[in-house]
């Protein structure tokens, strides 16, 4: 049976896009494990989200680099092996010729850009016959973003654009473009996109779905799931240190102390919601190109125990950022399909287990985020068989 859903990669030719498409193959042909997939888990399982063979896969990039040319090079830094990218060598190939020039600049006329991205996405969806496709923006990470009225409100947005004015980032474009298109849009990034009022308006006169942002893949993840042991033992946290070393794309644009403060801002949002108060600590990103597709985490974090006995933990974490990333796109991709043919519409609260920074009023620890996805999931599955 032919693929019915489509996921169009803004950054498609970057390495957690290109993991994931290598993924999806693989997995699609048997010559994978679905290893770190948390849609094939049983009890996300009921709500029936299609599966990984059901995607076909294109998008937008800045990127020249073929898309095999791209595997080749993910497999030599040790994200997968050389047997994997050659076996899906063809595959790899196909999707490349379905990728699109994407936007190089904000350039003087956004309008015209927005035209033409949801030109190529509607496009996509119509020469494949495809009953929906979803967005994800993996692209590079954008520096925070000053609202202005633009920014706050759809009509005002609208104006400046028909008098030709380019009043949004880039990921704004692009999630304008795929809502205007008829397709839902992920923020994997802590870029702005669907975040902006104007955006989320949108997203909602379109009765569509959206999810973001960031995803939580690494350290962030640990602190979730670490931090609620501390609030539940009524261990009161003095601080938390955080440093980050990190090579790759990533990485290089992270550099940028302006671009970092997006990461950064976005990593420290949730320690303080979960502990019930703030906590003092530095949060560093420091770019290392050696380390490649790489990331290590070195945390401290310093607490008093009973009658004030002062203690610590420390701990590292060492993963691949591409192979933590991935498995969670193509989840992302099939659940907020799902979402979609359900009706839901503007930000996908229950979507929040994926995200450092998620959208809504959900709560950021992982337990609790857990509870959300499964309850949402029972809800949906449930109504499927009714």
């Amino acid at each position: 049976m032919a693929p019915r859903t489509g996921l169009w990669f803004i950054g498609a030719r970057g390495s957690v896009a290109t993991t994931a498409t290598v993924g999806a193959l693989a997995m699609t042909t048997g010559l994978a494990p679905r290893t770190g997939c948390v849609a094939d888990l049983p009890e996300v399982a009921v709500a029936a989200p299609p599966g990984v063979d059901d995607l076909l896969i294109g998008g937008h990039d800045v990127v020249g680099d073929a898309l095999p040319k791209r595997a080749e090079a993910l497999a030599a830094g040790g994200v997968f092996g050389h047997e994997l990218a050659r076996a899906v060598h063809s595959g790899l190939v196909e999707v490349d010729a379905r990728i699109r020039p994407g936007i190089t600049s904000n350039g003087d006329f956004q309008r015209d850009a927005i035209e033409q991205v949801s030109r190529d996405v509607a496009g996509f969806r119509a020469a494949h016959g495809l009953d929906r496709v979803i967005v994800i923006d993996v692209s590079t990470t954008e520096p925070p973003l000053e609202l202005t009225p633009e920014h706050r409100d759809l009509d005002a947005l609208d104006r400046a654009l028909a008098a030709g004015e380019s009043p949004l980032p880039a990921s704004g474009v692009y999630a304008y473009a795929a809502l205007r298109a008829g397709c839902p849009f992920v923020a994997f990034t802590p870029s702005p996109g669907p975040r902006l009022p104007a955006i989320d308006q949108l997203a909602r006169r379109t009765q569509l779905p959206w999810a973001g942002t960031d995803g939580k893949t690494g350290e962030t993840l640990i602190k979730s799931a670490l931090a609620p042991m501390f609030a539940t033992r009524a261990l009161r946290v003095r601080s938390w240190a955080s440093y980050n070393l990190l090579g790759g794309g990533d990485g290089q644009s992270l550099a940028d102390p302006v671009t970092a403060e997006s990461k950064t801002r976005s990593k420290n949002k949730g320690l303080g919601s979960i502990l019930g108060h703030p906590v003092d600590g530095p949060m560093h990103i420091d770019y290392l190109p050696d380390l490649g597709d790489w990331k290590t985490a070195w945390d401290l974090v310093s607490f008093d125990g009973f009658l004030g006995t002062k203690m610590s933990m420390q701990f590292t974490w060492q993963g691949c950022d591409s192979a933590l990333a991935a498995p969670l796109v193509l989840d992302l991709a099939r659940l907020m399909a799902r979402a979609h043919r359900a009706g839901a519409v503007g930000a996908v609260e229950a979507l929040g287990f994926f995200f450092k920074d998620p959208a809504g009023d959900t709560p950021h620890d992982l337990a609790g985020q857990w509870r959300a996805l499964l309850d949402w999931c029972g809800q949906i599955g449930s109504a499927e068989q009714r």
